[in-house]
């Protein structure tokens, strides 16, 4: 845009922070206003922190702001996931086709504080403990309380709200006529533990990996950290067979433990205490419309679309709104604010939608397709397709995760990609190795069923 802006922005976490750096980068003036305190100065609460993992579409938008080189300190590769079943040897599943496509393991905390020292550099104005009372889509103006418990008034700029997925400005929103705000929790839940690192601060498993223990109805994951240890979730039900009710006291954990991760109770000499003092979390999927108030105000991140961590594509998708705000606000050609907010609501609202389903589909194939031999058979047949028919082949999971093909397309072409394999496979044993396949079919169907598709980037 030609003229100078200024915008307050709610929420200091990822989405809310990096949003800021972009605007402070096109010199506009820009003040952030969290509920918490400032969490470089501040130990965070114990147990609420599912490792993230960074993909190519969350380096791309960190990479926008100078950051790409900032962040290497901060990840450790994954290159695929080792599978931990009962009696069995762990096996690597990888990733993508080859060893450039991997992902990355992040801590939050690490990289929150990152971003809130380049906002600070920019000279993004930070305010903590300043909790969002309520906002008048209307006017634009917040209502807040600032940590000395006076109200404070803020009114004459746009609101970007990143305020999460207990957004006020997006329950506001709701209220509107003919608004949607839907917010549904999970039947599943998880709870963090913690395998320390070895002497020395060794890795005590392989640190190249997401590791996995699935049990069908549930699974465990453990994500590497910088100092040797691993965060460790659990997932499951939160009532019923095999669920978190079930689960009361010292000898029913520990039964549990020692009968479904056997492998892993050495590794967790905390197992007790970490699962009496973490909280048990929650899960849920948030979806709404509109992400946007004329000129006043515009939903992203968790604000707009929280999801469920089952894909590592929470972060990386609220960067990915980030860096398309960016470009909506000031490298198109609008008549006014409202309509580049708009224009942003176009963009993302449908590939955020996307990106909730898979989400939850990629739970099941985590914690049970993964055992299932025709699983890895289609998957290894999807890497040889797109060996033999580079960019017009390409496994669903590695477009969503090494490419920046919008997430909706890649769930439509995610269902065409699965009906070829099946299709391919339908005389073969349902077991490894591949034999016969006939690729000249299977080239015809990639051709007719995926021709019309955009490129891959």
């Amino acid at each position: 845009m030609s003229q100078a802006l200024s915008f307050h922005v709610l929420g200091a976490g990822l989405a809310g922070t990096l949003s800021a750096i972009y605007l402070a980068r096109r010199d506009a003036a820009v003040d952030v206003y969290e509920r918490r305190a400032d969490p470089r100065t501040e130990q965070g609460e114990g147990g609420r922190s599912i490792n993230l993992a960074l993909a190519n579409r969350g380096r791309r938008a960190l990479a926008g702001v100078g950051l790409e080189r900032d962040i290497e300190a901060l990840t450790i590769p994954m290159r695929g996931r080792m599978l931990h079943e009962v009696g069995k040897a762990p096996v690597l599943q990888p990733y993508g086709k080859d060893d450039s496509e991997v992902i990355y393991s992040i801590s939050r905390a690490g990289l929150n504080a990152l971003l809130l020292n380049q906002a600070d550099a920019h000279g993004v104005g930070l305010h903590f403990e300043h909790r969002t009372e309520a906002v008048d889509v209307d006017t634009g103006e917040v209502l807040l309380t600032d940590p000395a418990g006076t109200r404070v008034a803020l009114s004459g700029r746009p609101i970007i709200a990143a305020d999460g997925g207990g957004s006020v400005v997006r329950r506001t929103l709701g209220r509107r006529p003919g608004a949607l705000n839907s917010e549904v929790l999970s039947s599943h839940g998880y709870k963090e533990l913690t395998i320390p690192a070895g002497p020395d601060g060794a890795f005590r498993i392989d640190p190249n990996a997401l590791h996995i223990w699935p049990r069908g109805g549930f699974m465990m994951i453990a994500l590497p950290n910088l100092d040797g240890s691993f965060t460790v979730t659990l997932f499951m039900a939160m009532n019923g067979e095999n669920s978190f009710d079930e689960l009361t006291d010292a000898d029913q954990v520990s039964q549990f433990f020692e009968h479904w991760f056997p492998s892993a109770v050495p590794l967790l000499p905390d197992l007790l205490h970490d699962f009496f003092a973490n909280p048990t979390g929650e899960l849920g999927t948030v979806r709404c419309a509109p992400w946007h108030a004329d000129d006043k105000a515009v939903l992203i991140g968790d604000a707009a679309h929280a999801i469920v961590p089952f894909h590592g594509q929470g972060m990386n998708c609220a960067f990915e709104d980030c860096f398309e705000l960016d470009r909506c606000l000031f490298d198109i050609e609008a008549p006014s604010l409202a309509d580049r907010f708009a224009e942003f609501e176009r963009r993302r609202r449908p590939n955020a939608n996307a990106i909730a389903d898979m989400a939850i589909e990629n739970y099941i194939e985590m914690r049970e397709s993964v055992r299932d031999p025709y699983f890895h058979l289609k998957k290894a047949l999807a890497f040889e397709l797109e060996r033999r028919f580079p960019g017009d082949f390409v496994p669903r999971y590695s477009m969503v995760m090494f490419h920046h093909i919008p997430y909706a397309e890649a769930q439509r072409r995610g269902v065409i990609q699965q009906s070829i394999l099946d299709e391919l496979l339908l005389e073969h044993p349902r077991e490894l190795p591949l034999g016969d396949i006939d690729y000249g079919h299977a080239e015809a169907l990639i051709r007719e069923q995926l021709a019309d598709a955009p490129g891959l980037v």
